[in-house]
């Protein structure tokens, strides 16, 4: 029997190299922005399997597009108005002379992506979009240690039944370091009937989310379940956006297969996934040099960075913490 996957040191997406990843967040906005950035520029693609997805520069990451490199990426809350986190992040970047060089020209490339947390109690009669500064805020804050939970892009998110959050893991695959990274907010439940197993409790490591282990029940194909649902005046309000990341040198291509792959995690974590009123999108992106990774090399990549979602979704449940007019509890308050 091949012998088990174990986490990197922190178990943080920031075990992959060169990686730094940074939050900030307003509590009576009751939203956030998470960024994740990197010493240099890193190969990044990028696919969308939910109905209803919010992005931004995200063209640029087809494997047929010419840019070859970006600088960081977004998750934000916020909806739409999130988006303006990325020029908060371009301007922090640009201040550092990071960008793509054209002529006189500096243009930092920071694709992004949002999630649904406008009616989840904050206070959003802003006269000014916050996001923006919430950018800049979080690319100053990055680094190699970062909070779960309720922070950053998940300070706002809800689950079908419990509040959502900010959730990382990582693996050790071979000689490659393999990361997820997710904010989630999902119309679909991260626990099984009852609300005391994870989805995802086949793949925990180490009690990382309570040790309660898979539900010993069978039969769980019943109906959702969702008092976002019904608190929020229908299955609208959601999306769960997730980053995987490896240390292998990857192609664009690879990448985007590597995204592809991993969107298993979420239907794993997830029940149900990928609804018309998700916007589920998966960023993949390498910080390796040299050759591209192998077919199997990338099948084995793909198939940790799934494993490492799942982890991701159950933790960033299980690490949420109540605030002050939340309309959900938290997994461990319920």
């Amino acid at each position: 029997m091949a012998a088990a996957y174990r986490p990197g040191p922190r178990n943080l997406i920031t075990d992959v190299a060169g990686l730094r990843v940074g939050n900030a967040q307003d509590a009576g906005l009751k939203s956030g922005v998470t960024v994740l950035t990197a010493e240099a520029p890193f190969v990044a693609s990028v696919h969308v399997m939910g109905g209803a997805p919010g992005t931004r520069e995200t063209d640029l990451l087809a494997p047929d597009k010419t840019v070859a490199a970006v600088d960081a990426l977004v998750l934000s809350g916020g909806s739409a108005y999130g988006l303006d986190a990325c020029s908060g992040v371009m301007d922090g970047l640009r201040a550092t002379g990071r960008g793509l060089r054209l002529g006189a020209a500096l243009i930092p490339l920071v694709p992004g992506a949002i999630l649904f947390d406008l009616l989840n109690g904050g206070a959003k009669d802003w006269a000014e979009n916050p996001y923006r500064a919430l950018g800049l805020a979080a690319l100053a804050a990055a680094g190699p240690e970062f909070a779960l939970g309720t922070n950053g892009a998940g300070t706002g998110a809800l689950a079908a039944n419990e509040k959502g959050g900010l959730g990382s893991a990582s693996l050790l695959v071979g000689g490659a370091t393999v990361g997820a990274l997710v904010a989630v907010n999902p119309v679909g439940s991260v626990t099984t009937p009852g609300g005391r197993h994870f989805w995802a409790a086949p793949f925990e490591i180490a009690h990382e989310f309570g040790g309660l282990g898979p539900d010993p029940a069978s039969g769980l194909c019943a109906p959702l379940d969702s008092a976002k649902s019904r608190a929020l005046f229908g299955p609208r309000a959601n999306t769960t956006i997730a980053i995987v990341a490896t240390d292998r040198a990857l192609t664009k291509a690879q990448c985007h297969r590597l995204a592809v792959a991993a969107h298993d995690g979420i239907a794993r974590a997830i029940v149900p996934a990928h609804t018309p009123g998700d916007g589920d999108l998966v960023f993949a992106l390498s910080t390796g040099q040299g050759d591209p990774a192998s077919d199997a090399d990338l099948a084995e990549i793909g198939h940790a960075a799934a494993l490492c979602l799942s982890r991701a979704i159950a933790r960033a449940v299980f690490e949420a913490t109540p605030a002050p007019g939340d309309l959900l509890p938290c997994y461990r308050r319920r």
